[in-house]
């Protein structure tokens, strides 16, 4: 299987998500993409280790894509060898009321990472970008001085809005979060494929919802946002990557190889040292152990 460069897949200029593959053809079984993504797997679990001794870091891992797009599945696989007080997993849904008296970027503050964690945000912040690009509606709920009406709800608010995400990301950047966002690339045809089979296979009946359907109906919409946002946001300090979704094995593969390549850069993630006068006096502890 072909190794996988990070640079294919980090948006660095204005993209078309129609021209992006959602689906990468490779000669490889599952069988053989599983175990590379294990061997990832356990590469990241060290580091984390590592990184919480170090305590200087934190990692923030940003997942968006359609319905179906596999980012629950992706959370589980990718993540499941990270021992638990290492990482933390945030899925961000409507607002509930208390959410609804800050600002909206208040929720996603309040559950960052502390130094030497990583946090996934299973859906975003981004979601004030899109899913309320394609109901304005729901900003009326968070009501905002000015905003009366979905008439009020200018072309100048959103580029504000994607400022303001930009100063966030930004802020959390410069004050050691490392954040990396990607966005699973599903095609409409293999999102239809994964709804048809909740409806048919019993065991995954519990994940359909008629809300899955009503949001396909504004997949074009959806996709032009998400086209936007992306190409306002990709920066230096927190990328977007456009990973193709239609193979979950492979997706999951390409995440976790992106995280390890850009972890590796951060060289100064080290062990710390330990205090020379502790580790002159090793013997004489050993010794007061012994005979206690």
């Amino acid at each position: 299987m072909k190794s996988i460069d990070p640079q294919d897949f980090k948006v660095t200029d204005k993209i078309k998500l129609k021209k992006l593959p959602t689906l990468i053809k490779v000669e490889a079984e599952d069988d053989e993409k599983e175990e590379k993504l294990d061997k990832v797997k356990e590469k990241l679990s060290d580091l984390q280790d590592i990184m919480y001794a170090h305590n200087k870091y934190s990692v923030l891992i940003c997942l968006q894509g359609m319905d179906t797009s596999g980012k629950d599945s992706l959370v589980r696989e990718v993540f499941k060898e990270f021992n638990p007080r290492g990482v933390v997993v945030h899925s961000f849904k409507t607002p509930n009321s208390t959410e609804l008296e800050h600002d909206y970027l208040w929720r996603h503050y309040i559950a960052l990472p502390e130094k030497g964690k990583f946090a996934i945000f299973n859906r975003t912040h981004y979601e004030n970008v899109l899913v309320t690009r394609v109901h304005p509606e729901f900003i009326l709920a968070e009501n905002l001085p000015g905003i009366n009406s979905v008439d009020d709800i200018t072309p100048k608010f959103w580029k504000n809005r994607i400022e303001q995400i930009n100063n966030f990301e930004k802020h959390i950047a410069e004050n050691g979060t490392i954040v990396m966002k990607f966005f699973l690339h599903l095609s409409k045809d293999e999102q239809k494929n994964r709804l048809l089979r909740r409806l048919e296979e019993g065991k995954h009946n519990w994940k359909f919802s008629p809300g899955d359907l009503k949001e396909r109906d504004h997949w074009d919409e959806y996709q032009h946002y998400y086209e936007e946002a992306i190409n306002q946001t990709s920066t230096d300090y927190a990328p977007w990557y456009v990973v193709p979704a239609d193979d979950k094995d492979m997706a999951r593969y390409i995440v976790a190889k992106i995280i390890w390549e850009q972890m590796k850069q951060y060289t100064d993630i080290q062990v710390p040292e330990l205090d020379p006068e502790i580790k002159d006096n090793f013997d004489l502890y050993k010794k007061k152990l012994e005979n206690s």
